[in-house]
């Protein structure tokens, strides 16, 4: 490992906005992302990649980045929770003055109590006519989210994202709660952080957008999260511009990935190009290591001997939202009903929210996911997105529909056992003719029953020679479709083998079950 200098500084916030659908949240992203990107192009930014930099004067007038996740990173934030890694170092939880907590807000406020985020509550909307502010302050304390002054030590903002006011109180809140919270990172490190989204595109290839949580990245650099690896030789800012450099808190997207990486994973980068193929090369040992591992055990428990039987159910992934963790539940508990010898459906990804963007790019291509909807909707990216990649996205509201047709996928979607089974066998007497592709021959059936346009297989010495297909069929010179046992016949059977007497024929039917 290379001794480095430390050189520690202060480095921006990373700000997810959260709460319910209707809330505001969009809104409030796009009036911050228009009045506060210093950039002639940030108007007509058309490279999406779910993060953004905003700049803002703090009290002293100084001019400071703010990064902030677009809705689908609030996805990501979700996901990354699960996975033990934090991506957000400040969560805004938006409330609607009008609407007051509603379950989206409760299930968003478990989310950042649970990751220990520090929070701002954005009470949004307060130019509604039927704003009430005191009201909603007052269900947010009767929901345990208890704001300064009303029991509690969690700031707040009242805002509308709509026509603008509050909201640079609200940036300004967050560069002091940053301030506090001291946010720090090494600019002499290698870059390291999380991958916020992956998709494959059709022209570049395999890219990814990455958050900086420490250190630095430059050109030449190789990154890797798990074992996907790319160079740093196509690093993009969020504006869709080629950089050289970027450092901590900033979004960036990599191209050129060699698979495509995991969202919520974290990444490093490295000097040399040896030195990351050995760290994937590990995590793909160590991985293994562990599959092993929890085969064994696996094993242990229902007496099977490791590595003699392995589970060759074909996994059928489901990506599920739906408007609160309690349906999630409830569903989950249905879908572990459905049984089937061959498949299984395997919940990939769960949330409370309308169908996002985010969920649909982290299908992988040729995946075949099911995508559900449980009384949500698809954003509008989501299902353009969905559409460009041929993915259905299916909605219900009613659980038991929801569960007779998945019932109805496994059955569709399970892998078929073919099985070949004899129809009939008949022992050649005699060549009369033969072509190259066609032979007449003479035959008599000796079980079964032997039919006209059947494929059949050609037997010497109990060893199968070749195939042919039956395309004309005759009983005493009589056309037939069909010979019986212990009758002769006449028959043409197109085949490239040259058929001798004493061979057998044997025809046969494939079934799938």
């Amino acid at each position: 490992m290379e001794n480095k200098e430390k050189n520690i500084i202060e480095r921006p916030a990373v700000v997810v906005i959260m709460g319910h659908i209707d809330h505001g949240k969009s809104t409030l992203l796009d009036y911050i992302r228009k009045t506060n990107i210093v950039d002639a192009e940030a108007g007509g930014i058309t490279q999406h990649i779910s993060a953004y930099e905003v700049i803002h004067k703090g009290e002293n007038g100084k001019e400071k980045k703010i990064t902030f996740l677009d809705t689908p990173g609030h996805e990501a934030f979700s996901k990354m929770r699960e996975r033990g890694a934090h991506v957000a170092d400040i969560a805004i939880l938006v409330v609607s003055a009008e609407d007051g907590v509603k379950p989206q807000t409760i299930e968003a406020w478990k989310t950042i109590e649970a990751s220990k985020t520090p929070c701002i509550v954005a009470i949004n909307k307060i130019d509604k006519p039927g704003a009430n502010i005191e009201k909603t302050k007052n269900e947010l304390a009767e929901n345990e989210i208890y704001l300064e002054n009303y029991g509690g030590k969690i700031p707040s903002v009242e805002i509308s994202a709509k026509v603008g006011t509050g909201v640079d109180n609200l940036l300004s809140l967050i560069l002091i709660l940053a301030e506090v919270e001291n946010f720090t990172g090494d600019r002499n490190e290698n870059a390291s952080g999380l991958i916020i989204e992956s998709s494959l595109d059709a022209r570049k290839g395999i890219q990814a957008t990455l958050i900086i949580k420490n250190g630095s990245m430059r050109k030449e650099m190789t990154v890797v999260a798990e074992d996907a690896i790319t160079s740093t030789r196509s690093m993009e800012n969020f504006l869709g511009q080629m950089i050289n450099e970027a450092i901590f808190s900033s979004p960036i997207r990599l191209i050129g990935f060699n698979k495509l990486p995991k969202v919520g994973s974290e990444f490093k980068s490295f000097n040399k190009k040896g030195d990351a193929e050995e760290y994937a090369q590990n995590w793909q040992r160590e991985r293994a290591a562990n599959l092993l591992k929890s085969k064994l055990e696996n094993s242990k428990k229902s007496d099977i001997m490791p590595l003699e039987e392995e589970n060759t159910k074909k996994i059928i992934p489901i990506i599920l939202k739906a408007n609160v963790s309690g349906s999630i539940e409830a569903i989950e508990k249905e879908i572990n009903k459905i049984k089937n010898d061959s498949a299984e459906f395997r919940i990939v990804q769960k949330g409370v929210g309308p169908i996002s963007e985010s969920d649909i790019k982290t299908i992988t291509v040729g995946e075949n996911a099911l995508v559900i909807g449980f009384n949500v909707k698809a954003d509008k990216n989501a299902m353009e997105l969905a559409l460009k990649r041929d993915i259905p996205i299916n909605f219900f509201d009613i659980i038991y529909k929801l569960t007779e047709w998945l019932a109805f996928e496994m059955e569709k979607r399970r892998p078929r056992i073919e099985t070949v089974e004899t129809t009939g066998q008949a022992k050649i007497l005699k060549v009369f003719s033969h072509t190259k592709e066609r032979q007449i021959l003479g035959g008599r059936v000796i079980g079964g029953h032997i039919t006209l346009d059947g494929i059949i297989k050609i037997i010497r010495r109990e060893f199968e020679i070749g195939r042919g297909k039956i395309v004309n069929l005759e009983k005493n010179k009589t056309k037939v479709r069909e010979v019986e046992e212990g009758l002769e016949f006449g028959m043409m059977i197109e085949s490239k083998i040259e058929i001798a007497a004493g061979d057998v024929i044997e025809s046969f039917s494939i079934m799938q079950k």
